[in-house]
């Protein structure tokens, strides 16, 4: 599919800057999002039903931009006026009503998104766009909750938001082609690459990744090599920055199973089975990073990559 736009964005509140884009999930993603679209020159409002994880959020965003900051990529002022662009809501009407754009980027469930929808749909200006943050799930099922399905689409941005380049622009099957070519300009004038695709389970990253991390949880399973021997393989024989094992735990092993079982839904191919060892991980409430331990262990201050002493 052609990425190329050549949309007028004249008279576009969306680009140039100008618009007000709501961002639903405070979490990892969603204050990225945030961060990315204020830095841009955006108004943002971030909204979350927890409010202290709105304030984490916060706390997070002010972090990143002080690294951007020591790494002279931003000045005092941009980081001022990012801030600025910032406000926060606990309320979903309230935080979308003046919205020109609403970008979903809440847990990777889908009631849970289905249901956050139908409240975007009913709370959101006609006219606005609303977009998901999913790896995975159909745009087509999400938007057939709403009265607005030619103005859905799939929006998904790559953590960390605003190191990463990539977006993944998806089509669903009522998708206008003003609004994805929209969508498609705005990502550019994030300083992002877009790359539009149809709808399909996993789009194209998640397709092509989650097998080669199941496949690496597998060879681990069935003692084929230790969790350094699996990660080392692929960072120095395939060039990849981290070893599927560590970027599994930095995903979260959660997330990974839960798009293993939308693959797996979707195709209805075998060979997306999610290994037993990844189920009974989850199950234990061993979710790599965020949980403090997954293949490796993880200490608050500490790069080491230490092994779980399961895997020893």
């Amino acid at each position: 599919m052609n990425n190329s736009s050549n949309i007028n964005t004249a008279g576009n509140p969306l680009l140039g800057g100008r618009g007000a884009v709501s961002v639903i999930g405070a979490g990892t993603m969603g204050n990225g999002i945030a961060h990315v679209f204020a830095q841009s020159g955006f108004k943002v409002v971030l909204v979350d039903v927890n409010p202290s994880q709105l304030q984490r959020a916060l706390d997070t965003i002010n972090k990143n931009l002080d690294r951007q900051l020591s790494k002279g990529t931003i000045t005092e002022e941009q980081k001022k006026s990012t801030l600025a662009n910032i406000s926060i809501s606990s309320i979903i009407n309230d935080g979308v009503k003046d919205a020109q754009l609403v970008i979903e980027a809440a847990t990777e469930n889908v009631d849970l998104k289905l249901s956050i929808f139908e409240q975007m749909d009913t709370y959101a200006p006609a006219g606005c766009i609303l977009a998901t943050n999913t790896s995975s799930i159909s745009i087509t099922k999400i938007a057939a909750v709403t009265k607005r399905p030619g103005h859905v689409i799939g929006m998904h941005f790559m953590n960390p938001v605003p190191v990463m380049k990539l977006v993944e622009i998806i089509n669903g099957y009522a998708t206008k082609k003003e609004v994805t070519e929209t969508i498609i300009e705005l990502s550019k004038q994030l300083g992002k690459i877009p790359c539009a695709v149809n709808d399909y389970p996993g789009f194209i990253a998640n397709r092509i990744l989650m097998p080669m991390i199941n496949e690496a949880i597998y060879s681990l399973y069935e003692g084929v090599a230790g969790v350094e021997e699996i990660d080392t393989v692929m960072k120095l024989g395939m060039a990849h920055p981290m070893g599927p094992l560590q970027l599994a735990d930095f995903i979260g092993l959660d997330v990974c199973l839960s798009i293993l079982k939308v693959l797996q839904d979707g195709f209805g191919n075998p060979k997306y089975a999610p290994c037993p060892l990844l189920v009974n991980m989850v199950l234990a409430g061993r979710l790599g990073a965020k949980s403090g331990e997954g293949f490796y262990v993880y200490t608050p201050g500490s790069k080491d990559l230490v092994v779980s002493e399961s895997f020893k």
